[in-house]
């Protein structure tokens, strides 16, 4: 495994670890789907809330992928089923060419130990009965490393994430500003060695100032130590910043997913277009002055037939009612599921 110390000012190195190839995507999902079960409901019928709809994509490795798309779209969700802190109701992960929790593939614990989580608030996240030391030291005892070991490559980190241990090692979580409690639980992930880091709004609680700290160095931590990132977000220009590739979601679907220029300047799916357009201008004569979508989403207990988002788009038709768009490329690595986009789909937008 990769040492977190020997990396902590060296270039990038091959993985050991890797035992795919670079071609191999570091995680596929496919057909990930999440109901959570209400109370109530019709006779005969349970309700639930379709969070996460037969969901599928790939992560490459070495890449960071965006997920954007409005609350309640599932970007979480999705998230915590790639880790494991919840079971999906059906679909696989397949892990650098292994099945996760398959007979012939590794266990979702095993898998555990690849990828991490920084979380949004930075405070929650951290036992305020803990020193920053022991939390860190928390995850490698839990996996075998002795006390010794644990509090060495704690310390490791915090060094790694610009937090001297001499300075902050004995501190507790509420004697450190937000910015700096991030960074310790980009320490904590770090702390594991994990290949895919999943960060789930980790900067949207920082001032602007702090963020774009937190931003370069995760871009640092990137290169240094060979790592994959998974980022959502809400902000679509720190999302641009970060990401090599956008995945868009839309209540439980992905709609859009491509090469962050391509979704950014040339993007397919009505909604996409309606999320781009949605960014504040900074020049008065640009701003507009009628909302590019109207609406809320509808209900995730009872979605629309067919294309989840006719209810709230311009071009919707009668057979976007009947027919649920596939994704289908658009041009190399950029996929979109609308019908309009589709040729020979039968909409009267769409290419012969």
């Amino acid at each position: 495994m990769l040492s977190v110390a020997a990396t902590a000012g060296a270039p990038a190195v091959s993985d050991p670890r890797d035992i795919g190839g670079p071609r191999q995507p570091m995680l596929i999902a496919q057909r990930l789907t999440k109901h959570f079960p209400l109370g109530g409901g019709r006779p005969g019928k349970r309700a639930v809330v379709q969070a996460v709809d037969v969901v599928s994509f790939d992560v490459r490795k070495g890449e960071t992928l965006g997920v954007v798309g409005e609350s309640g779209c599932g970007k979480s969700t999705t998230a915590r089923l790639l880790i494991g802190l919840i079971k999906p109701d059906a679909g696989t992960l397949v892990f650098d060419g292994e099945a996760v929790g398959s007979a012939r593939g590794v266990s979702v614990r095993t898998m555990q130990r690849s990828v991490q989580m920084v979380f949004q608030d930075s405070y929650a996240s951290l036992n305020p009965r803990l020193t920053l030391r022991d939390t860190i030291a928390f995850g490698p005892r839990i996996i075998g490393h002795s006390r010794s070991q644990a509090k060495r490559r704690a310390d490791a980190v915090l060094q790694l994430v610009g937090l001297p241990p001499e300075l902050y090692a004995m501190r507790y979580p509420h004697e450190l500003s937000g910015g700096q409690r991030q960074r310790v639980n980009i320490a904590r992930a770090l702390a594991m060695e994990p290949r895919l880091v999943i960060l789930d709004e980790a900067v949207s609680a920082l001032d602007k100032s702090v963020e774009a700290q937190i931003l370069n160095l995760l871009q640092d931590l990137k290169t240094r130590l060979s790592l994959t990132f998974i980022f959502i977000s809400h902000d679509l220009s720190v999302v641009r910043f970060v990401s090599d590739r956008v995945m868009v979601m839309y209540l439980g679907k992905v709609v859009e997913i491509g090469p962050v220029d391509a979704i950014y300047e040339r993007p397919r799916h009505p909604y996409t277009k309606a999320l781009l357009a949605s960014r504040p201008s900074m020049i008065p004569k640009q701003r507009r002055t009628e909302p590019p979508l109207a609406g809320d989403p509808p209900s995730p207990i009872d979605p629309p037939s067919g294309c989840r988002f006719r209810p709230r788009c311009a071009l919707a038709e009668a057979i976007c009612a009947t027919v649920e768009p596939e994704l289908v490329t658009q041009s190399d690595g950029h996929f979109a599921a609308c019908l309009a986009a589709t040729p020979g789909s039968g909409h009267s937008a769409a290419a012969a």
